[in-house]
């Protein structure tokens, strides 16, 4: 192509998701939610009036900014809803992120982070976890442009309590502090309990993981009045719809049902737990996982070829050719059977291996 016009365009490193296959396949590689959305879910989409699709949906997605709002106590006007959490996530990027000074955030952590920076032309620096995958919470007391982390972190599976979240926000109080917790209700406390007393700070979670609705695209933020209308002022200056009618109306359902929800992430971490059992009998080390995934290696077998005979019987993970992170797979926890199968590959592959 002529160089001139090459000049001319923007161009980034994109993210790349986890595969995607089409043919029947165990799936432990995008940390889906193994487990169909609540039954509200199914109902809306039962009743949803075709006929409605010829209209624009609601700017506002008054029907789930209102659900979260009750669910979490907290006023409309302190809820932000996008197009699934990286939505938001990248709307944060563009609004909170604007300054010469660079952004934080960890060297192993959500790569969308680095994208979105490089995208939007955001100076950042990604210090190093320290050798067991921790936040150097320390590391964050310099000056910045703002900070962004996932608790628990990801790919790690690494959770930080309260007081270590609050510190990183004490140390930066003229800056944005974005906490993404996409994986928060696996693991412990949530930092929305800090929302009052801190104005720099953004809470981000997602209905991908935890409310089985990967598919369907929602994810919001919670914060004060005045930053989540500079998050609307962007939104609107960007795309006014964002929100399509039915996301909006299941997701309201998805909220209401506090039973079903709390019991499927039961449900998952107990499944979890079984499965850090099962790969401890087989040798492998992990961190102390607080997500719906484990990551872990086996320190006497290449992560690589392991993920490569793993997919030839059809059970796929994910595996990062990184520095640091090479000899390990990152394991969604998918059901019990499902689960199953895994450690029988495992064990067949580990025996035939010796």
């Amino acid at each position: 192509m002529n160089t001139k016009i090459m000049d001319k365009i923007r161009k980034v490193e994109p993210y790349v998701p986890g595969e995607q296959p089409q043919n029947k396949v165990i799936k432990l590689n995008t940390n889906e939610n193994p487990y169909p959305p609540a039954p509200g879910v199914k109902r809306a989409l039962r009743e949803t009036d075709a006929d409605r699709l010829r209209l624009y949906p609601d700017p506002s997605a008054d029907k789930l900014v209102s659900a979260l709002a009750e669910y979490y106590g907290v006023g409309k006007d302190q809820i932000f809803a996008g197009v699934g959490s990286d939505d938001v996530l990248a709307m944060c990027f563009l609004t909170f992120f604007h300054s010469p000074k660079p952004v934080l955030f960890p060297d192993i952590t959500y790569s969308f982070y680095k994208v979105w920076a490089e995208l939007y032309r955001i100076p950042y620096e990604c210090p190093k976890l320290d050798q067991a995958f921790r936040i150097v919470k320390e590391d964050y007391y310099r000056e910045n442009g703002g900070v962004i982390f996932p608790n628990p972190n990801a790919p790690t599976a690494v959770y930080e309590e309260l007081d270590f979240v609050e510190d990183i926000l004490a140390h930066n109080p003229d800056v944005v502090v974005i906490v993404d917790e996409a994986y928060v209700d696996f693991a412990g406390k949530s930092a929305l309990e800090l929302i009052d007393r801190y104005e720099n700070l953004i809470v981000v979670q997602t209905f991908s993981k935890s409310r089985s609705m990967a598919g369907m695209r929602i994810g919001y933020a919670v914060s004060n009045p005045a930053l989540i209308q500079y998050l609307n002022d962007v939104k609107y200056s960007f795309n006014s719809y964002t929100m399509n009618q039915i996301s909006v109306a299941c997701g309201a359902e998805a909220v209401k049902d506090r039973e079903y929800f709390e019991k499927t992430v039961k449900t998952i971490v107990e499944t979890r737990e079984w499965a850090k059992g099962e790969l401890k009998k087989l040798g492998f080390c992990f961190t102390d996982s607080k997500t719906n995934f484990i990551f872990a290696k086996h320190p006497e077998y290449d992560a690589g070829e392991l993920f490569s005979y793993l997919k030839k019987k059809d059970i796929y993970v994910r595996h990062w050719d990184s520095e640091r992170i090479r000899q390990y797979l990152r394991i969604t926890i998918g059901t019990r059977e499902e689960m199953e199968q895994l450690f029988f590959a495992l064990r067949a592959y580990l025996h035939n291996a010796r």
